[in-house]
């Protein structure tokens, strides 16, 4: 396997991007940081490329923060503040790129997603897990309350819940993590690529524009009061409306046949 940090593989529109650092379980350390977060901008900028698929090499999708880099931060003459507070900068705005990404990102799980780990489970748009894989906020083990990812994860997750695993460190199941809304599905971990290529080129053979004004206008919306949220969603209708591949699926519906998409 190569010695990228993230390795890059584009299947027709369908884009997998691997979290390559096996040997310490895909930490995200700040070469990792950097390295998913040059990918990310890459995406930014692929129209061509319809889904991101994020998935882990190795045993694990990713165990979070690398606690010996967090602890040699800390030795410095501030005790660590000035460095860690950029990490936890650098972080957040790496996990803030994924609703941002014009193509809904799936994350492909197994093994263990553990604190920075199920914040990137939490912030990505779908997540499909193998059954054996398992979940946890569990910093406050070591004493290290997980609060930035908390932020994704109470995002997704209701606020007792969140707060339980959060609190007590305790790890859930995959189907637990279903349960509570933090994943989609858990399939036999034999399945897991299969069924997170079917989902992924699923979306992939829906018409990218419609996607892209859709993804945006969806997490646009959460925030905004109630009118608020129709007159941006409608403007999104509108401008989806419009699109002239949109056109062709509306007469193509109309004339029971497939359209025929320039994408």
């Amino acid at each position: 396997m190569s010695d990228e940090l993230v390795l890059r593989e584009d299947r027709g529109a369908v884009t997998y991007l691997t979290l390559n650092l096996p040997a310490r379980l895909n930490a995200l350390s700040d070469a990792m940081l950097a390295a998913v977060s040059a990918r990310f901008e890459d995406m930014m900028n692929a129209p061509s490329q319809r889904v991101i698929v994020l998935r882990g090499a190795g045993k694990a999708f990713c165990a979070g923060h690398d606690l010996n880099e967090m602890r040699d931060k800390r030795a410095g003459p501030d005790q660590g503040a000035q460095a860690l507070h950029d990490l936890f900068t650098r972080c957040g705005a790496m996990m803030q790129m994924i609703p941002r990404l014009p193509q809904p990102v799936i994350a492909e799980v197994h093994g263990i997603a553990t604190a920075a780990g199920c914040q990137l489970v939490a912030s990505c748009d779908l997540a499909i897990a193998a059954e054996d894989c398992r979940f946890g906020v569990n910093g406050v083990n070591i004493g290290l309350f997980c609060s930035t990812p908390m932020v994704a994860l109470s995002r997704n997750v209701t606020r007792k819940q969140a707060f339980e695993m959060l609190v007590t460190g305790d790890f859930i199941t995959a189907e637990r993590a279903a349960d509570l809304g933090l994943i989609n599905r858990v399939v036999p971990s034999a399945d897991l690529s299969d069924a997170t290529t079917a989902l992924a080129e699923q979306i992939a053979g829906k018409l990218g524009v419609a996607v892209r004004i859709g993804k945006r206008a969806f997490y646009d919306q959460l925030g905004l009061p109630l009118d608020q949220a129709y007159a941006m969603t409608g403007q999104a209708m509108v401008e989806n409306m419009r699109a002239p591949d949109t056109a062709e699926g509306v007469a193509a519906f109309l004339e029971k046949r497939k359209p025929d998409w320039a994408q």
